[in-house]
């Protein structure tokens, strides 16, 4: 009965790029809150873990293909049903190029920011009412930077002025300017996530170690990262919570990946930025203080549960 109830209370949901490494974890957790998913991806989904989730084949480049696929079956038994398909109750977009040179730099930016562009756009003018847009931490400015370069201050949270010099970031934050753009209009909810580096449950045994014992190589990533499964609670958390409008929230777990307290090694190992806030003892600085706040996220995949300093 348990299981009935919560597929009563679950919400449609289109899932854009659910085969990439954040998705194939985001979309059972989303499954688990008894919501209905369909992935929109160019490569099917991992189905491994027993899921059964139906991936629609989607050039999200294509805006015909973006509107028709936001009014499909989400799988072959809805044929069945009495009625043709209709517009998902919310949209999460996922799919884009993940990185830098993987592609060249045109490439990336006209693929990531038109699919964003042409899934919220779709979105909206077919009455969606919440949609979730991945943006990134690489928005800060470091990860992709040129050389050795600080951040301007600690705490990143979500008023820190961000000025990438890289490709990949840029098409980011023209993803949240579309984002906030279209949520002003069709007074909608878009909420925008600076993801943290995605970490699977394999990649703890595997990478932590380095990590850990040699910090110096996690200053691109502030320190900081996101658990794939608590990634999928926070995505649940943004399609619980109506009416914020647009909104950028920091999509990390809690702590930071040293052996040192937070502001003891900052001060230590990055003199020159300022610190501009009282920060908790083992407070990531890419912190999620708003996403906690806001939306009530609990992490539940601490880093120390799954490796030992």
């Amino acid at each position: 009965m348990a299981a009935k109830a919560a597929m009563t209370t679950g919400k449609r949901i289109v899932f854009t790029g659910g085969s990439g490494k954040a998705g194939r974890h985001v979309i059972p957790e989303l499954i688990k809150k008894g919501h209905q998913v369909l992935n929109l991806d160019l490569v099917d989904f991992p189905n491994s873990n027993g899921s059964n989730v139906f991936t629609l084949k989607t050039d999200l480049t294509d805006s015909g293909q973006v509107f028709n696929a936001l009014t499909t079956h989400f799988d072959y038994p809805e044929y069945e049903g009495p009625s043709v398909p209709r517009a998902p109750d919310v949209v999460i977009h996922f799919a884009a190029y993940a990185r830098n040179m993987l592609v060249p730099d045109n490439e990336c930016f006209k693929g990531n920011v038109l699919s964003t562009y042409n899934v919220i756009e779709a979105a909206c003018k077919l009455g969606v009412r919440k949609i979730v847009v991945a943006s990134s931490e690489t928005t800060y400015g470091v990860c992709f930077a040129q050389g050795d370069v600080d951040y301007h201050a600690f705490p990143l949270e979500e008023d820190y002025d961000v000025d990438p010099m890289d490709t990949y970031a840029l098409s980011k934050l023209c993803g949240e300017r579309t984002a906030r753009t279209f949520a002003r209009r069709y007074a909608v909810d878009i909420y925008a996530l600076r993801i943290g580096n995605v970490i699977e449950p394999h990649e703890y045994e595997r990478d932590f170690g380095a990590y850990v014992d040699e910090p110096v190589t996690r200053k691109r990533n502030a320190w900081s990262y996101i658990d794939a499964r608590d990634l999928g609670q926070i995505c649940d958390l943004c399609v619980s919570k109506d009416g914020l409008g647009f909104q950028v929230f920091n999509a990390t777990n809690d702590t930071i990946t040293t052996k040192t307290p937070t502001e003891d090694f900052l001060k230590q190992n990055q003199p020159n930025t300022p610190i501009t806030r009282k920060m908790g003892e083992w407070e990531a600085p890419l912190s999620n203080r708003k996403i906690r706040e806001v939306l009530g996220f609990r992490e539940e995949h601490d880093w120390r549960k799954y490796y030992k300093p």
